[in-house]
């Protein structure tokens, strides 16, 4: 027999507020081959990330990937690795603190921001247990996913539902599926490059590169290579940039398979025999720096790059806690929850007690509460 959770100490007063879930992609604990083991057995098993038949997939997965790929995974992490843990993890606490602090300034009613990652901790099951102590009964699920992908967003909106269906008191949901094209999000990244090239200097081109997919998702429909694109043309034009200044590449193949081209590390070694000898990178999907795009792009391309012959490398942040980023996630939650009653201009607190008070009062009138 099922047993639904309900919220703990339930009172029929308790204080309502709308719930907005935070979400990434998740990181190990630490970096280390035991907890990296743990991670990608949760990550690599998720059937949105690998679609392969599972009779066929889970025996290699745990009879070949998990004893090599851990202790190669952990070497990668230990690179980028600081005092304060994960970098996404560090840059993700962040961006929810800044998330909840405006949207609280912002909306007349309580609103209560809870980060959860897809993989690892903290999970998504915690941050939705979170806000369901906190009275949410209105939830947004906001995956930091500018592009939409049957492999994170998909996948994000498979963990929340896999919650819900334990809830007693299931409350209203929406979610945010994708910002690629977003005004305030691509005049983010419009600030962010040039306040890069003021600081730093120009290089010839700029790279655009978004993490990659299997061509054939793309064939069977996905948006996402299409929704790269036009990001990547948005804040081409945004910058000015001709599209022979501008360039995109999709990194983070793995195996055999046909994935997203032009891919990233294949560029970048080619860039300076066509007589690239400056350039400047930045991961426009990536809302926040990981072992992506710190280890494999600010580190590792760097090097490819300049073993192949060029002469200047420079590696342009994610947009993590900018301000502008946070202006941008604060109006998209807005946006998203319109109509809720936190967010509305006719939230009246003083009669939002007497309701709650109210509803006490008629709660113990039938016995419901004592």
């Amino acid at each position: 027999m099922t047993a639904y959770q309900g919220q703990s100490g339930f009172r029929h007063d308790a204080r309502s507020c709308l719930g907005v879930l935070l979400t990434n992609l998740g990181t190990p604990d630490e970096p280390t081959p035991r907890a990296l083991r743990r991670f990608l057995a949760e990550f690599l098993a998720d059937p949105r990330v690998v679609e392969t038949p599972r009779m066929v997939w889970l025996p290699l997965l745990h009879g070949v990937i998990l004893n090599i790929r851990p202790a190669k995974s952990a070497h990668a992490y230990r690179q980028v690795w600081t005092e304060a843990g994960s970098p996404l993890l560090v840059f993700s606490r962040r961006q929810a603190a800044a998330l909840q602090h405006s949207l609280q300034a912002r909306c007349p009613g309580p609103v209560q921001v809870a980060l959860g990652m897809r993989y690892g901790n903290p999970s998504i099951r915690a941050a939705m247990a979170e806000l369901r102590e906190a009275g949410a009964r209105r939830l947004l699920v906001l995956p930091l996913y500018p592009q939409y992908c049957a492999a994170t967003t998909a996948s994000t909106v498979d963990a929340v539902s896999a919650v819900l269906r334990t809830w007693r008191w299931v409350p209203e949901l929406r979610t945010v599926m994708s910002y690629h094209d977003d005004g305030l999000y691509i005049g983010a990244l419009k600030r962010s490059v040039e306040s890069h090239w003021a600081s730093h200097g120009r290089g010839e081109r700029l790279l655009l590169s978004f993490h990659g997919i299997p061509r054939k998702y793309m064939l069977a429909g996905d948006p996402y290579h299409c929704q790269c694109r036009k990001t990547a043309r948005l804040l081409c034009e945004a910058l000015g940039l001709g599209t022979d200044e501008c360039l995109v590449a999709f990194q983070s193949r793995v195996g055999p398979a046909q994935w997203l081209q032009p891919y990233t590390d294949v560029t970048l070694r080619g860039l300076p025999a066509r007589g690239v000898k400056s350039l400047d990178v930045l991961c426009p999907g990536f809302s926040a720096d990981c072992l992506e795009t710190l280890e494999e792009i600010a580190m590792r391309g760097r090097d490819a790059f300049l073993q192949a012959g060029g002469d200047r490398y420079s590696y342009i942040p994610a947009l993590n806690e900018d301000a502008g980023h946070i202006d941008a996630l604060v109006e998209l939650a807005l946006r998203h929850a319109a109509g809720w009653p936190e967010v509305s201009d006719g939230w009246d607190a003083a009669a939002d007690e007497r309701r709650r008070a109210a509803t006490l009062g008629r709660a113990r009138a039938l016995g419901a509460e004592r």
